[in-house]
């Protein structure tokens, strides 16, 4: 820093390069924000050397990486098993497809049958004895010693065993050349050394692909704060230029302009009550077409023997109202008079019904 709490342009220019454009997002600072602001800039000084480049605090960042190495571990040792696990099953399902369409010698049958004893007796064995922190009823009562009954042979579980590792291999050796002539489809015509060879080295190739597509994420990135600090950079030219237009505008416009404003308007003004008188005298036109002396004399009519109507309307309307008032004096004896006649109206129409129904028949 320079001069107590202050820093020097150049100052700036390197903390921006060695924190923001490392350890921080993408952020609009430039090299003023951090002079006029001295104390923000000693922050982010400090904050960098508690940070690493993602982000994160040193300590975090090394659990971090701790529990990535872990899970990475236990990722390979599932894939490993998974893997083992998904070819055997395979084999299993080209056996019966074979065994549809072709006839298998006495081995082949005796290895898969044997191969899918053990395995399927395994599993049941999984199954029945869940494990200690888990309490669970054995599966339909069975116990782990009666489920190893079933076990094949001991001698046709070594043989079987031999042969499987060799059917496994070759199993996986043509998954190793699939995904080779995948990623490199001109080995497909390659001989089965030159394709082994390709597989020996395909880690390798991967890895380095892996490693160049970081680079290029890298690069990718530097890039977007690259276009980050251009982009800030033109935001603020764009505003002193507009500033600076602004003030040209006011220090440079035609004196005549207020007058010239002034007619414009008054001319506006008078087209505008011009264009309202035309759609008046267009209103009055087309209610001049549209309804004669005869036309207005009908509605006239109409309108008289609408009112007279409603007139009745409301005097019929009163006489009930002055009528229900009456009822409303009478109280709850009316009420329950009413109520009784309409039960009574009721079950007269129901026999009066029943009578025509009897009639009927």
């Amino acid at each position: 820093m320079a001069s107590g709490d202050f820093c020097a342009p150049g100052e700036g220019v390197e903390i921006l390069q060695q924190v923001c454009d490392k350890q921080f997002p993408p952020c609009a600072l430039t090299e003023e924000d951090l002079i006029q602001n001295p104390h923000f800039s000693k922050l982010l000084l400090s904050l960098s050397q508690h940070l690493d480049e993602s982000g994160l605090s040193l300590t975090l960042a090394k659990e971090q990486a701790q529990a990535w190495n872990e899970v990475r571990l236990h990722k390979t040792a599932w894939l490993r098993y998974e893997i083992l696990q998904r070819v055997i099953q395979e084999l299993l399902v080209d056996y019966y497809v074979k065994a549809q369409d072709t006839n298998l010698t006495s081995e082949d049958k005796k290895f898969h049958e044997t191969l899918e004893q053990r395995l399927l007796v395994t599993e049941l064995t999984q199954l029945s004895s869940p494990g200690q922190e888990m309490e669970m009823p054995s599966l339909l009562g069975l116990k782990k010693a009666d489920l190893l009954e079933l076990m094949p042979p001991s001698q046709d579980f070594v043989w079987m065993r031999a042969r499987l590792q060799l059917e496994v291999e070759e199993q996986l050796k043509r998954k190793c050349f699939t995904l080779l002539c995948y990623h490199d489809p001109s080995s497909d015509t390659d001989g089965e050394t030159l394709k082994a060879a390709k597989v020996w080295r395909l880690s390798e190739v991967l890895v380095r692909e892996k490693q160049q597509c970081l680079e290029a994420k890298g690069q990718h990135k530097e890039q977007l704060v690259l276009l980050e600090k251009r982009r800030a950079t033109y935001f603020q030219v764009l505003l002193r230029c507009l500033t600076l237009l602004q003030r040209l505008l006011q220090e440079h416009r035609l004196k005549t302009q207020s007058e010239l404003d002034r007619i414009n308007a008054q001319y506006l003004e008078i087209k505008c009550s011009a264009m309202i008188l035309k759609m008046r005298m267009e209103e009055l036109k087309i209610l001049s077409d549209t309804y004669s002396a005869e036309k207005v004399e009908v509605h006239r009519l109409i309108r008289d023997r609408l009112e007279g109507a409603i007139r009745l309307q409301e005097q019929d309307m009163e006489k009930s109202r002055l009528v229900l008032k009456n009822y409303e004096v009478l109280g709850e004896d009316f009420e329950n008079l009413v109520k009784e006649y309409t039960q009574l109206k009721l079950a007269a129409e129901n026999k009066r019904w029943a009578l025509q129904e009897f009639s009927k028949a």
